[in-house]
């Protein structure tokens, strides 16, 4: 009998025992032919620490970049420029030269940091940045101020490349959240600026506000550099490592979306910008109050976008990105239409308000669809496309609100920004995968 039962064990050890099924998903098995490991779903380790460093540095950088805005026609005059006229045209190639550059070259910085490192490419920003505000500060010549700007955008990109730092290292459960709570700093910075570079001047002089902007970003390169700590991921074999840019997604339409989606967002931000003043003109009664409306209009809908970014991202990751992207497109597409029928000031900056907090979503939503859509080893350059994107949406928002306005009236700017914005809807409605259904 035991010679029976040795035998049976024998042969049921000398069988293969058949293993539980595993399930395979799409995206797993699209990360395993990339060469990737499902560890980069759990992010890194320093995930909150890294968020922390960059959400200052955003918020640094940012505030340099526009803080001159309400001094710059009184340093272009420093610099020589007396016609009334002139002084314009180079105040708006100055601070535009900075976007245009930074515009540019968002997808280059994004796919060298693919390649050498998403820290390497933010230590890269805020020292490159540092060291053209301080050199804008020196500027002899209104030649030398706009080449200046147009180096600080050149070498600059922080928060594009936070982006990309904080969309490969947090944990994709909580991209929506952190990528909110990112987009946030980013507009604080934008709100900011302009209010710092209003009463720092009068202060300090306009020179050494450039000096302190270039210190402060400095002390953002230091936190950098010995406070973020990036995980690289290991590659995988040379055969199955993919390929560089667009070829390297398997399904273009949701990146499509998401950079059509990007300008929409700062198209609809900026439509109403050339207009906004003559516009307040015709609500507010008193004269003296029409710029201070005016200002509060401009500024209503960064705030609402400030306190709503992260907590829409929250959402979006419980009940999906792409629902909360359909559903900001559409309340800003609601919220446009009485914009073009109010009858106060108080009432646009209301209504503004809310736009911004229905907008609030859209940055950190349309970062984390682009993050789950492509390979880790792409994601940093197709994030700097979708950089590039929003900067058109930047240039080509004034310019089209200009011209409508002009010719068709300012009512029909918001009318036809809120078509646009509800046609947005539609296309991501049509463009999101099945399974994010």
């Amino acid at each position: 009998m035991s010679g029976k039962t040795e035998a049976v064990r024998g042969a049921q050890s000398a069988t293969p025992k058949a293993s539980p099924p595993q399930s395979v998903t799409p995206t797993s098995a699209a990360r395993a032919a990339a060469g990737e490991d499902d560890s980069a779903d759990q992010g890194s380790q320093h995930w909150q620490r890294n968020l922390a460093v960059c959400v200052f540095g955003c918020f640094t950088t940012i505030v340099a970049m526009t803080l001159l805005l309400p001094f710059l026609p009184l340093y272009v005059e420093q610099l020589g420029v007396t016609d009334h006229a002139a002084i314009a045209e180079w105040s708006g190639a100055a601070y535009g030269g900075a976007f245009l550059s930074a515009g540019l070259c968002a997808p280059l910085w994004g796919r060298l940091a693919d390649l050498y490192g998403r820290k390497l490419m933010l230590m890269r920003a805020s020292l490159g940045m540092a060291v053209a505000m301080s050199l804008i500060g020196l500027a002899q010549n209104v030649w030398q101020l706009v080449a200046l700007r147009l180096l600080a955008g050149f070498l600059g990109g922080y928060a594009s490349g936070s982006i990309v730092l904080v969309a490969t290292q947090t944990p994709k459960s909580r991209s929506g959240w952190a990528l909110g709570v990112l987009s946030s700093g980013v507009m604080a910075g934008n709100l900011a600026g302009p209010l710092i570079g209003g009463f720092l001047p009068p202060l300090i002089g306009i020179r050494w506000t450039f000096f302190a902007a270039g210190a402060v970003i400095f002390v953002t390169f230091l936190a950098t550099t010995f406070l973020i700590k990036e995980e690289r991921r290991r590659p995988g074999p040379r055969n199955t490592r993919p390929r560089g840019g667009w070829g390297a997604v398997p399904d273009k339409g949701p990146v499509l979306a998401m950079l059509a989606t990007g300008l929409l967002l700062m198209l609809a931000n900026m439509s109403i910008e050339p207009i906004i003043t003559v516009y307040v003109a015709q609500l507010v009664p008193d004269a003296g109050q029409v710029t201070r409306v005016a200002g509060l209009v401009m500024s209503a809908a960064a705030l609402g976008s400030i306190l709503s970014a992260s907590r829409l991202g929250r959402l979006a990751d419980r009940i999906g990105h792409w629902n909360v992207i359909i559903l900001c497109l559409l309340a800003s597409a609601v919220l446009l239409i009485p914009q073009a029928f109010v009858t106060t000031g108080w009432q646009l900056v209301g209504l503004r308000f809310l736009m911004g907090l229905s907008l609030g979503g859209l940055l950190p939503c349309i970062a984390s669809v682009i993050r789950h859509s492509v390979p880790d080893g792409v994601a940093g350059g197709m994030l700097g496309y979708s950089t590039s994107s929003q900067y058109a949406g930047q240039v080509v928002g004034p310019l089209a609100g200009g011209f409508v306005g002009g010719h068709f009236g300012m009512r029909a700017v918001f009318l036809g920004t809120a078509v646009l914005m509800a046609a947005g809807a539609v296309y991501n409605w049509l463009s999101r995968p099945p399974d994010q259904v």
